[in-house]
């Protein structure tokens, strides 16, 4: 590395370097990319093929100036589940199509549009705020994975996953503060990789080897061109599908906020440069191509947002190397087995870490925009999207009969909702340049 504290987007580690940083990413994304096809029903390989084809589109389409991974979005399991087993996975994967779709005709509108309004809707305290509840509002998901263990159906609390999952997270601390030098860049592969050895030593019982041994060498991943092709050839799915594609006017907020994380960890306005509509276009076209093959729905990872910001490797080579190991495993059985086989505390551990680190940067914005709680505007507005978004404040259809008929158990996520909630405070509550920071006073003074 040069004497500034980051690898720049264009350019490359060293070859040496260059694998480890990969592998570090595709470990990050792997556990969840893979969750929701098991979930859904689809094909874990096609999901592994499908994030790294999108995530190679999507560097492509944002001119190599974004370095997100994308993998399986969570926010499509519910309406998938549901239309699959109402209409069938092909008619289910139309619906997610058509999502993609919903992006990319969003994109062509704020291109057209531009961004500027969005300064006018999203200042630094609803940005700050929405960015602090990306990473804590996953906290229960990294917690839970951390400490706990399912038995008959239940989630309970485990003191050997708690023992696993502390081992990982202190190794994982250790290595980023401590190291030096290429060892300080992969802190997330060394803790993964150390809490894997130490449960492999202390309890054996939690890795099953025999599945990576049974494992055949390749494999062609499940893809479901042919249900999808059906489905699109069938006027009466295209009625069922619509169903799931107001889902993307839900994760469209989540893909805001992960793009503003990004922007705050590299330090430069991704909003226009490569632009938002560049990013939303590169989310559609990745999930539409994702859906037409049969793969789950496309979104940016926090994880991997998390690692940027440990770190400071933005290099879009790292990220695309991993995209392209994702696509090779895909076809490699062993290989999709072996990493299955990482325990859950081990992926808790580093999730901590990671999901901390984002909440972390919201912080960091309020205090660099000099965001004033004082002011009681700022502090209500904060407070509503804080703890509707950390709290879990969703809004679902589900059971609701006259709703559920025309959006089938469609759920507004907290990250959404909170997202929603911020916005609508901060145009119809007075006073809004108070919510623009001292920072921005300071400079919109030097600027007269």
């Amino acid at each position: 590395m040069s004497q500034k504290n980051f690898v720049d987007v264009h350019e490359t580690p060293a070859a040496v370097k260059l694998l480890p940083l990969s592998i570090q990413h595709l470990f990050a994304m792997f556990g969840a990319t893979v969750l929701v096809p098991i979930l859904t029903g689809l094909d874990p390989a096609t999901a592994l093929f499908t994030s790294g084809v999108g995530t190679l589109l999507f560097l492509l389409i944002t001119k190599g100036k974004l370095p997100n991974y994308l993998g399986s979005s969570f926010a499509f399991i519910g309406p998938i589940i549901t239309v699959s087993q109402a209409y069938g996975v092909g008619t289910a994967l139309l619906g997610c199509l058509l999502s993609g779709l919903v992006y990319v005709i969003v994109a062509a509108i704020v291109q057209k549009a531009g961004v500027k309004w969005l300064d006018r809707v999203l200042p630094p305290v609803v940005i700050a705020s929405v960015i602090v509840v990306i990473g804590l509002s996953l906290s229960v998901v990294a917690v839970d994975m951390a400490t706990k263990v399912t038995v008959d159906g239940q989630s309970v609390m485990s003191l050997t996953s708690i023992e696993i999952s502390l081992v990982t997270m202190v190794v994982t601390v250790l290595a980023a503060v401590m190291l030096r030098g290429f060892f300080a860049l992969i802190p997330i592969l060394i803790g993964i990789v150390v809490g894997y050895l130490y449960t492999l030593i202390r309890h054996p019982d939690l890795i099953d080897l025999n599945k990576v041994a049974a494992a055949p060498l390749f494999a062609s991943p499940g893809f479901k061109l042919g249900e999808v092709a059906s489905a699109i050839g069938d006027p009466s799915a295209w009625v069922a599908a619509l169903i799931i594609a107001p889902v993307a006017f839900v994760t469209l907020a989540e893909h805001l906020g992960h793009l503003l994380v990004t922007s705050r960890v590299m330090d430069r306005d991704l909003m226009k440069d490569p632009g938002l509509h560049r990013s939303l276009l590169g989310d559609g076209v990745a999930t539409a191509l994702a859906a037409l093959i049969g793969g789950p729905p496309a979104t940016t990872y926090g994880e991997n947002i998390g690692v940027l910001a440990i770190t400071r490797v933005f290099s879009r080579v790292v990220i695309g190397l991993a995209a392209v190991l994702a696509i090779l495993f895909a076809f490699v059985g062993k290989v999709s087995a072996l990493l299955m086989t990482i325990p859950t505390p081990v992926l808790g551990g580093v999730s901590i870490i990671l999901f901390g680190i984002i909440a972390a940067q919201g912080l960091r914005m309020y205090v660099e925009s000099k965001v004033d709680f004082s002011n009681k505007r700022n502090m209500i507005i904060a407070a509503a999207i804080l703890v509707t978004g950390i709290g879990g404040y969703k809004i679902s259809f589900e059971g609701v009969s006259f709703w559920q008929s025309f959006l089938h158990n469609l759920t507004i996520d907290n990250i959404a909702f909170s997202t929603f909630l911020g916005i609508v405070l901060h145009v119809i509550l007075p006073g809004k340049e108070s919510a623009m920071g001292e920072t921005h006073r300071e400079e919109q003074k030097q600027i007269a």
